[in-house]
C-alpha cells in the first residue's frame, strides 16, 4: 500500500506540474513588434519600451496574463500572427484591406500621421512639389523625374507611396524600401533618396537625432493604429477590445500617449 501510495503521489505531482506549465503558457501574451519605431516601440538598453509596449502591458494585466515582447522585422509580424507564432502584433500598425485578409484588428488605440522628411537645404516645401502637375479634379498627373521616396518596407508609407500618382502615390519605380526607418533616414543623409515618408512621431525623433533634416508642412496621410490578432482568436479579440475600452474610459491610454508625446 505504501508503494502504491508513493506511485500515486508521484503521478499526481507530475499531473500538477504539467498543469502548472500549461497554465503558465496560457497566461503569456506574446506580442510581436519592430523596436525601431520611436516613440511607439524602441530599445532602452536591452528592454523594449514605448507607447505600444506600455499599452500592451496594461492590456495583459486586464486579461490576467504576462506580456512577452518579441522584436522582429515589421514585414513578418502579420504572417507570424496569422500562423499563431505570436498572439498579437502591436507596432504602430494601420488597418488596411490587404492586412484584413490575413488577420483581424482591434479597435483603434491611437492616430498616426505619415510625414515627409527632407534635408534642410531641400528645394521642396510640400510633398505636392514631387508631382509635375494636376488634372481638373486636382489629382496628380505625373512625378518629377529623379524623385526617390525612401520608406520602411510593407508599412502604410510604403503602400501609399508605391501607388500610382492618380492615387497620390509616386509609382513603384520611384520608391526605395528599407528594413527600418533608421536605414531610410541614413539613405536620405547620404543623398540616396529625395525624402523619407514615415509616421510623424518617429519622424520627429529621427529629425531630432540627426542634424540637417526637417519635416515638410502638411500630413501625407492620416490613419488609425490597431492591434493585429489571428482570425481564429475571436475571444482574444473581444477581450482586447473590452480592455482597450476600459483603458480609454479611465484615461490610461491618454496618459501613456501623453508620456511619450506631450501635448504641450
Amino acid at each position: 500500500m505504501k508503494k502504491f501510495a508513493l506511485i500515486f503521489l508521484s503521478l499526481m505531482l507530475i499531473v500538477i506540474s504539467l498543469a502548472s506549465c500549461t497554465k503558465k503558457e496560457e497566461k503569456t501574451l506574446i506580442m510581436a513588434t519592430n523596436a525601431a519605431f520611436p516613440p511607439y516601440e524602441f530599445m532602452d538598453g536591452d528592454k523594449i519600451v514605448g507607447i505600444d509596449a506600455e499599452i500592451a502591458e496594461k492590456i495583459a494585466e486586464k486579461l490576467g496574463m504576462k506580456l512577452e515582447i518579441i522584436d522582429t522585422e515589421f514585414n513578418s509580424i502579420i504572417s507570424g500572427v496569422q500562423t499563431g507564432k505570436y498572439d498579437i502584433g502591436v507596432a504602430g500598425m494601420t488597418v488596411t484591406e490587404a492586412r484584413l485578409k490575413n488577420v483581424n484588428f482591434s479597435d483603434s488605440y491611437a492616430t498616426g500621421i505619415q510625414a515627409v522628411i527632407v534635408k534642410e537645404d531641400s528645394t521642396y516645401t510640400s510633398y505636392e512639389d514631387f508631382y509635375t502637375g494636376f488634372d481638373d479634379d486636382g489629382n496628380p498627373t505625373g512625378v518629377v523625374e529623379g524623385i526617390k521616396i525612401g520608406v520602411q518596407e510593407t508599412t502604410t508609407g510604403d503602400i501609399y507611396a508605391s501607388s500610382d500618382p492618380v492615387d497620390w502615390g509616386f509609382g513603384e519605380e520611384n520608391v526605395v524600401r528599407f528594413k527600418n526607418g533608421a536605414e531610410a533616414v541614413q539613405a536620405l543623409l547620404t543623398d540616396k533618396v529625395t525624402c523619407v515618408i514615415i509616421d510623424n512621431e518617429p519622424a520627429k525623433s529621427f529629425v531630432g537625432a540627426n542634424e540637417g533634416l526637417k519635416i515638410l508642412d502638411g500630413a501625407y496621410t492620416e490613419e488609425d493604429y490597431a492591434i493585429a490578432i489571428s482570425k481564429e482568436k475571436t475571444e482574444l479579440l473581444a477581450d482586447i477590445n473590452k480592455a482597450l475600452a476600459e483603458l480609454k474610459a479611465d484615461g490610461t491610454l491618454d496618459e501613456i500617449i501623453e508620456k511619450y508625446i506631450p501635448s504641450k
